[in-house]
């Protein structure tokens, strides 16, 4: 059964290898990834703001008592 383990092992590590992609280096210029990174926070910025939305549940989630009458039955 180690046998069985260690080649499959050895299949997983071989395959994981093929897949590995190398990252290119970064050839900008100091300015440009200063812009970069100011352009990255102004868009970003936002997400991190809380939302109003959230801050009270919705009125179409208040219930259906709220939005219909009574029902009354007819004893039947």
């Amino acid at each position: 059964m180690n046998k069985h383990l260690a080649k499959r092992h050895q299949r997983q590590v071989a395959r994981a290898k093929d897949r590995v992609k190398l990252s290119e280096p970064d050839v900008r210029t100091p300015e440009q990834l200063a812009a970069a990174r100011e352009v990255s926070r102004a868009v970003s910025s936002p997400h991190r703001a809380p939302h109003a939305l959230y801050a009270t549940p919705p009125a179409r989630h208040a219930g259906p008592a709220a939005d219909s009458p009574a029902r009354v039955g007819t004893g039947s």
